[in-house]
Order: C-alpha cells, then structure tokens, then sequence
C-alpha cells in the first residue's frame, strides 16, 4: 500500500538583513530552505534610531536621509535572491530590531493561519554580544514562532 505524502505547507520565512556577512548567510539560507518548497522570503530591514539621536530633530532628519540610502542598498543587494527562484518581497521597518521582527512575522502569521512562519537571522560573533546580548538572543527568548539561527 501507498501512501501519498500531503502537500508541504507554505512557507514564509523572515529574515532580518542588514547586509552584514551574517544577515547574507540568513539570506541565503532561506533561499535554500525553500528550494522545492512553496514559499515566500520576506527580508527585512530595521532602521533603529538609538535614543541618543531620537533627542536630537535634525539627528533624526539626518538618520532618516542615512536609512532611505541604506535601503536602497540593502534593497539591491536583496535581489540576489531572484536567481534563487524564490519568492521574495523586501520592507523597512522602524524600531527595535527584535520587536520589528517578531511583530512582521506575527503579522504574517495572522494574515495566512494555514501557513508556516519562522524567523531567520544570522549569529553574531562579536564579543560584546555574549555579554550584552545580540538580536539573535532577543529573539530566541521572546519570538511566537520558530526561529532559524544561521551561524
């Protein structure tokens, strides 16, 4: 007897890209993750303004112009994911990197309860975030859905 395999569920997984060499390692591992699998990347990018620039309104003027750049960047180099043959859409997002994330991926998660959401975000290796914590560790303690760390 056979028995046939039920259809993979669709996929959105987010990934948090800010260009760095680990949020590219998320990047591609998520292309990966959906070769033959139906499924969408949504990359996204937090602008976050520290507090200390928050004070200040031509600090903030001057941060916005910096993050429309910084976009357009990461935008550009987002579409690298187009020879991978996966879907993918990019956004910026404004605020806390971890809470942005989570809430971009909850927002999914309501929109489409059928599907499968996860998170995926590289590792750091810098030294000040085993002791101050990283983004990756925000998230494995606070994240509603699965979470992909890359390292």
């Amino acid at each position: 007897m056979t028995t046939a395999m039920p259809p993979a569920r669709f996929q959105h997984l987010v990934v948090g890209y800010d260009g760095s060499p680990p949020a590219s390692r998320a990047r591609d591992a998520a292309a990966r993750q959906l070769q033959g699998r139906p499924g969408r990347i949504d990359v996204v990018y937090v602008a976050h303004l520290s507090s200390l620039v928050a004070l200040s309104p031509g600090a903030v003027a001057e941060m916005e112009e910096d993050f429309d750049e910084i976009e357009k960047d990461l935008h550009a180099q987002a579409d690298e994911l187009r020879g991978s043959g996966a879907a993918w859409e990019f956004e910026r997002r404004q605020g806390t990197i971890a809470d942005q994330l989570i809430a971009g991926a909850t927002a999914i998660g309501e929109a489409h309860p059928d599907e499968n959401v996860a998170i995926i975000v590289g590792s750091s290796s810098h030294a000040t975030h085993r002791v101050v914590g990283s983004v990756a560790v925000g998230l494995a303690r606070h994240s509603p859905v699965p979470l992909i760390i890359v390292p």
